[in-house]
């Protein structure tokens, strides 16, 4: 069941996701902002841990994920460090991800050329 349940909330996401680039001007980096935006405002108010137990990975793999590890870091060190910790928790749990597109696009910058 948690199959179906992960298909069906991950292809949610692209509907809604595609359905916002067919009928407005937005672009797809406006797209991607408004998902991460909606992750981290249902993170902070705790549903998207209910979204996460109810598909597992087909909550985790969309952008809104990002957006929750974000939220979901920077409250979880508020808890611990206070204030000073919104700052530091916000990258701890997505850092490897960032690293590794940081690492794998210096990477391939090195063997494409960008068309001119």
């Amino acid at each position: 069941m948690i199959y179906l349940n992960a298909f069906l909330f991950a292809g949610l996401v692209c509907l809604i996701g595609q359905i916002i680039l067919d009928n407005t001007k937005f672009t797809a980096g406006h797209v991607t902002t408004l998902f991460v935006v909606v992750g981290a405002f249902l993170d902070t108010f705790s549903l998207y841990d209910k979204f996460v137990l109810w598909a597992g990975g087909g909550a985790l793999v969309p952008i809104t994920s990002f957006g929750h590890l974000l939220i979901h870091g920077a409250l979880e060190k508020a808890n611990e460090y206070g204030l000073i910790g919104l700052a530091m928790g916000m990258f701890d749990l997505t850092a490897t991800g960032i690293i590794s597109a940081i690492v794998i696009s210096f990477f391939l910058s090195l063997i494409f050329n960008p068309k001119s």
